[in-house]
Order: structure tokens, then C-alpha cells, then sequence
């Protein structure tokens, strides 16, 4: 490979494995900063730019869409490329991108007039479960119950909305659940300072949220969701236990790896959508109904890599099982090595057949 790759590095994303990928490999790369004003210029003789965006790094839901469109239009090679991440953390545009493929997705419901919202409401089946358009681990997700609580969360979009990040101390008691030991403990405490700043931060910068309504049919029954994640022809998949006294199962820290409970549906239908929409990576999060149908509730570019780590192995397009651990920033890394590895034959191919001619 003549051209290094270029890797934004953030402290906990996948980009510290990418580095020591690299050199492990004897791969060319190069650290960028992608919040520079000098991004474009440091980009150029580059093949290729890895950027793992997200909450971490909050400023990067105000630029990284358009840093990475434009790295493409340079002709670089991009993770996660457009097709992959431009839905990243809005539950808005992934509605009506799994509708226009024909996705299983549960039946969602968005309002941008609150008239209509409330119109609706009066017919409406209860519960509903009431999301925001971003937000992970469950966060700005709630079960209504009635139409009551439904007419309040209703005025409360149209009018002073909601803010995206919940506080720090949301959800405190599955957070103290999951710790685990003393040392955990005593680690988050240590934590909490920084943790703090970097959600006043973000709750600054992320707007409010409102203008809209977003409600999903709730699936009644389930003790657990389907997560299955694809990267490139591998899908991992495990379960998640719903939280005790919650419907919610994102986030429990109770993951289940049995082979048994992933039903063929979902890892087809996960394959199939990446596919449709050209994504490199994709978590795809699936509930079971009472006629044992598989129905999307969301998807994500992003996701833990401890949880593809933890996997024993994983599923190919055929369905074919192959055993053992692997990183998902390998796959990812592997993946883009080898398609520019295939950029650089068909270039040169072209190149040698521009001089016979």
C-alpha cells in the first residue's frame, strides 16, 4: 500500500487498537485530528480515513457527516462511510430508511404537528413506547401507558422539548447494579469528575429536543432482545436480558451468548439490510412477537466492542458458524485493507491498460 491510512485517535474508541493493528502489521498510518480547520489539506495523500464517532467525542455530531462526504469526494476510503453512520443516533431518519427498504421494522409512529399527534392518540392502542431520536443504552426511551401520559409528553415536544443527554445520575440504580465489585466501584468514583464535565458539555452542546412526536407499537412478552451486529460478512449476535421491573433490555449488562437464541430470521434480515443500504457495520436490535416474528426496533454503526470481543464466534452470509473471539476493530481494519487492496489492482489495471492502448 503506497498511501498511509488516516486515524483520528480518541482514548477508548476503537482507534487504540487500529494504532497497534497497524503497527503490528507494518501498516502506513498517520494520525489526524478531524476537528482541524487543516483537516482536508492532512487528509491528502492519504488512501484512506478511520474515524470512530460518537458521544465521546460529542462536537463530532456537528461535523463528522460532512468531514466524511467530503473525504469520500477526495476519493478516500471511509469508515464508517456515509452509507453507513449518516443515520447514526436518530431514530427519525433510520424510520423511514428501513421503511423505504422494506425492513421488519416495529410500527412507528411521527408526528410533527401536534393537532395530529393528538388526534392520533385519541384511536391509539396503549402502551406505546415514546423515544427521542437520539440517545443510546435506552436513555430517552419510556413506556406510556395511557393516553394521559401520552398527551402530557405531547406538549411537552411542542413546546419547551427535552433535552438529548439525560443527567449523569439517570438510571442510577442499574448503574450501581452493574458495577460489580468494590474496585468498579471505587474506579467510577474516580471517574466521576471528568464524567461529569464531559456530560455538562454535552447536554450544552446537543439541542433540545423537540418539534416532533415519536411513538413505536410496544411488543408485549419479551424477556429479552436480539442484538446482532454484521461487520462486513460476519454477523455476532447475543441477547440481552430486560432490565428487572423495566421493558427495556439495552443497556441490562446481562448478555447471553447462546447460539440457541438467535433465530436465523434475525440474522438474515440483519445481513439482507446491510446489504440494501451499503453499510459496513450494523447493530441491529430485534424483539420477538407472539407469533414468533422478528421486528426491528433500531439500528447503530456504533456499538460496544467488549460485547463483539465476548462473542465465541460468529455467523457468515450462509449462515455457516466460525469458532473463536475476534476484535471488531480487526474486522473493520481488515475489511478496509482489503478493499483498498482492490482499488489498487483495478487502478492499476487501468493504468496498464491506458499504456498498451
Amino acid at each position: 500500500m503506497n498511501k498511509p491510512i488516516a486515524i483520528h485517535h480518541c482514548p477508548l474508541s476503537f482507534s487504540q487498537r487500529w494504532i497497534e493493528y497497524c503497527e503490528e502489521q507494518g501498516v502506513d498510518y498517520r494520525i489526524v485530528n478531524c476537528f482541524s480547520t487543516n483537516i482536508i489539506d492532512d487528509l491528502k495523500g492519504c488512501s484512506a480515513l478511520l474515524w470512530h464517532w460518537g458521544l465521546r467525542q460529542p462536537q463530532s455530531f456537528l461535523i463528522a457527516r460532512s468531514i466524511i462526504a467530503s473525504a469520500e469526494a477526495m476519493g478516500l476510503t471511509v469508515y464508517p462511510s456515509l452509507s453507513t453512520a449518516w443515520h447514526y443516533d436518530d431514530k427519525i431518519a433510520q424510520k423511514y430508511l428501513l421503511e423505504s427498504i422494506g425492513a421488519p421494522l416495529v410500527n412507528s409512529y411521527l408526528f410533527f404537528d401536534e393537532r395530529e399527534a393528538r388526534e392520533w392518540l385519541k384511536d391509539a392502542e396503549f402502551p406505546l413506547v415514546f423515544k427521542l431520536r437520539n440517545g443510546s443504552a435506552s436513555a430517552n426511551v419510556r413506556l406510556v401507558e395511557n393516553g394521559r401520559q401520552a398527551a402530557r409528553l405531547c406538549k411537552k415536544a411542542f413546546r419547551r422539548g427535552f433535552r438529548s443527554v439525560p443527567g449523569y445520575f439517570y438510571d442510577t440504580r442499574r448503574k450501581v447494579r452493574n458495577v460489580g465489585n468494590l474496585g468498579s466501584f471505587v474506579d467510577k468514583l474516580k471517574r466521576l469528575p471528568a464524567a461529569l464535565e464531559q456530560l455538562r458539555k454535552t447536554r450544552n452542546l446537543l439541542p433540545r429536543q423537540k418539534g416532533y412526536v415519536y411513538f413505536q407499537e410496544f411488543i408485549p412478552h419479551n424477556q429479552n432482545d436480539i442484538r446482532v451486529t454484521v461487520i462486513g460478512d460476519r454477523a455476532f449476535a447475543y441477547t440481552r436480558a430486560v432490565r428487572s421491573g423495566d421493558f427495556r433490555a439495552s443497556g441490562s449488562g446481562r448478555n447471553c451468548y447462546d447460539r440457541g437464541g438467535i433465530p436465523e430470521e434475525a440474522l438474515k434480515t440483519a445481513f439482507s439490510i446491510v446489504e440494501s443500504i451499503d453499510a459496513q457495520s450494523l447493530a441491529c436490535d430485534f424483539v420477538t412477537t407472539a407469533e414468533n416474528r422478528v421486528l426491528l426496533t433500531e439500528i447503530s454503526y456504533g456499538f460496544p466492542r467488549m460485547h463483539i470481543l465476548d462473542s465465541p464466534g460468529h455467523w457468515d452470509r450462509d449462515l455457516n458458524w466460525h469458532e473463536g473471539h475476534m476484535a471488531a476493530e480487526d474486522a473493520i481494519l481488515v475489511d478496509i485493507l482489503e478493499k483498498l487492496k482492490e482499488k489498487e489492482i483495478r487502478e492499476s489495471g487501468t493504468s496498464k491498460s491506458g499504456e498498451a492502448s
